[in-house]
């Protein structure tokens, strides 16, 4: 019966690979294969040929013949191994790394829109199976727990009206909070979609394991020389991967990038997980205020990193006049 099973599954996951076929749906002029070694040398540590041959499972003729043809295109550079000089280190080139990330910026928006058909429950359910299968017939080289796959990207079309959803659904869960702060994320957010300067405001989706789990923005401040973290969310189920500390660091990167001299935020006493998160970052509380709002007493919290050793001091650091969402 397992066997059968097997079978039938293997038939069934061949054809749906095939419906996302990356020469044929996804219009590029690679092959299943040579999008994986693309893949592979864009995000391994470790690019030797041998290695890839391992790592892939791939007939070292047939692995030499595609980096031959890569290289006549201009996609790798080939040369000696700095561990050891008789085998062959492969790399990238500038538009080898351009192919890489257009296979997996199209590869996502695939699987996104076969994902897109699934109630959320079942994309979940998916997630799991899918993840049970892989701890229980890895292989020797990967033996011990799976690490679970954590990455952030720039907002898709569809993701500012999930963040509007997801800020709303934890808030409530947790705190019980109101429609008031729905209302205010989602003006906020519609703020973000109706304006924004990319070269010194952004906002960022994290993933697990390919399911949206959390979100934070970076927005110009009022205060000359600041940049506003705001709505920091994840969802609870994916907590304890590190997925807020990365997202607030992403924050803190690129208000650096941007040129601000400090970062700003807004938030609740009774969010002990995100000031907890916010202090390891390096911030500091400036000030707290009680207030009333989304159906509940609170404490708001003004806090404040300094980006550069000129940044100014308690003059110039000046607090949020009223609540505005950030979590």
């Amino acid at each position: 019966m397992a066997v059968k099973e097997i079978r039938e599954f293997n038939r069934f996951y061949t054809n749906l690979i095939g419906a996302l076929d990356y020469s044929r749906h996804l219009h590029t002029p690679f092959t299943l294969t040579e999008a994986r070694v693309l893949y592979e040398l864009a995000h391994s540590r470790h690019t030797d040929a041998a290695d890839l041959r391992v790592e892939l499972s791939l007939d070292a003729g047939h692995l030499s013949r595609m980096l031959a043809k890569f290289e006549q295109q201009e996609l790798v550079t080939r040369g000696p191994s700095e561990r050891d000089a008789r085998r062959q280190r492969i790399e990238l080139t500038s538009s080898g790394h351009e192919a890489a990330s257009l296979l997996e910026e199209r590869s996502e928006e695939a699987v996104g829109t076969l994902l897109g058909t699934l109630p959320r429950e079942d994309r979940a359910r998916l997630t799991d199976a899918m993840r049970t299968v892989r701890e229980i017939l890895h292989d020797d080289r990967h033996r011990g727990p799976l690490r679970p796959d954590v990455s952030l990207r720039a907002p898709r079309p569809g993701d500012l009206g999930w963040t509007i959803e997801l800020n709303a659904a934890v808030y409530t869960r947790q705190f019980d909070w109101n429609d008031e702060y729905e209302a205010l994320v989602a003006r906020i957010v519609a703020d973000y979609a109706a304006g924004h300067d990319p070269r010194t405001e952004a906002a960022w989706i994290a993933e697990l394991d390919g399911e949206r789990v959390g979100c934070v923005f970076c927005m110009r401040d009022e205060q000359p020389g600041a940049a506003r973290l705001r709505l920091l969310v994840v969802d609870p189920a994916a907590r304890g991967h590190g997925i807020g500390r990365m997202l607030v660091d992403a924050c803190v990167a690129f208000a650096k990038d941007a040129g601000y001299r400090r970062l700003v935020l807004w938030t609740n006493d009774v969010l002990t997980d995100a000031r907890r998160i916010y202090q390891r970052a390096g911030f500091e509380l400036v000030a707290e205020k009680p207030h009333h709002s989304f159906g509940h007493d609170l404490v708001g919290q003004d806090w404040m990193l300094a980006l550069d050793a000129a940044s100014p001091g308690t003059d110039d650091r000046g607090t949020a006049s009223a609540p505005d969402g950030d979590a």
